[in-house]
């Protein structure tokens, strides 16, 4: 084929105005980059011009990991942190307190479960995994057998935030009886789960695995929701016969609660954000008057150990 025959595509240069706006970013951050070393450019008569192909293939590159790390500078320096892991109805409550009591102090969370809460925060998605993971054998919660299932050699440091009350959650006056596990075969039954990967989800397995029962032999096991509330209302709505979930959400719907067993809430976290003024506040305002008058009605929480480095 004749060169005449071949169609070139004109390279198309911006300048850093440009630049920045292609990015979406200020045009400061793009001296910034040029500074760091980071950023493909060329200079002609003295001003910076970027092939717009040159840096798409940037962008595709190992230049996004770079940008990431440098908005987790950016957040940490400005005392905001980005949290996954458990849900519990408390733990909404310390996070809104920690942003009236200490200024700047942010805490972005996301119900992902214990499991994915971890795993996220081992592949440095997260500052912050909360858990309550029970280690069967040793019948503790959040060991570092069990810890490290998930994150592997990364160095962590997990902190105590509160012991709390999980049981099965039934209508008022609890009217089909449910006091067992063995009760959630009963074809009466419909039990609302928790999602894979939660704690809860992790309990009810082991619990039913040590009683022989199979779980495909109970009804609505396979339709599973993501945190304490939904068990709740869940109930509430008469879609559910029970489900499992913390005491003091029964006690604020007016539903009726068998417990089943207490368990460690914890924060696991890189070592060096154990240090940042957004962490240390947490135990402080757990164990603050204020705080605790405030959830006193709630019940079925012990703040006994708040604050303590379990490993």
């Amino acid at each position: 084929m004749s060169d005449e025959g071949i169609q070139t595509v004109p390279e198309q240069w911006l300048n850093t105005q440009g630049l920045a706006r292609y990015l979406h970013i200020h045009e400061k951050q793009v001296y910034a980059l040029l500074k760091s070393g980071h950023l493909p450019g060329t200079k002609a008569t003295g001003k910076w011009l970027f092939s717009k192909r040159i840096v798409d293939a940037w962008l595709e590159g190992q230049t996004r990991q770079n940008l990431s790390e440098v908005r987790q500078r950016s957040r940490r320096s400005e005392g905001a942190l980005l949290a996954a892991g458990s849900d519990d109805p408390l733990l909404s409550m310390l996070i809104a307190a920690a942003g009236r009591s200490v200024p700047g102090v942010t805490i972005f969370s996301a119900v992902t479960g214990s499991v994915e809460g971890l795993r996220a925060l081992g592949e440095g998605y997260t500052d912050v995994a909360w858990s309550h993971l029970l280690d069967a054998e040793m019948g503790s919660y959040n060991t570092p057998a069990v810890i490290s299932r998930y994150l592997g050699d990364r160095e962590t440091t997990t902190v105590h935030l509160f012991n709390r009350e999980v049981g099965f959650v039934t209508a008022a006056g609890n009217p089909k009886g449910i006091a067992a596990f063995s009760d959630l075969v009963r074809p009466d039954v419909r039990f609302v789960n928790r999602q894979e990967g939660s704690g809860i989800r992790l309990l009810t397995e082991a619990r039913l695995r040590v009683e022989g029962i199979d779980p495909g032999q109970i009804r609505g096991v396979d339709q599973p929701v993501c945190t304490h509330v939904e068990v709740g209302l869940a109930v509430l709505s008469g879609k559910a016969e029970v489900g499992i979930a913390v005491g003091a959400l029964a006690r604020l719907l007016g539903l009726c609660f068998v417990p089943l067993a207490e368990e460690s809430f914890d924060m696991v976290l890189a070592r060096k954000t154990f240090f940042s003024r957004t962490i240390q506040s947490l135990p402080d305002i757990l164990q603050g008057e204020a705080f605790q008058e405030s959830v006193r009605t709630l019940g079925g929480y012990d703040f006994a150990r708040t604050g303590r480095i379990m490993n």
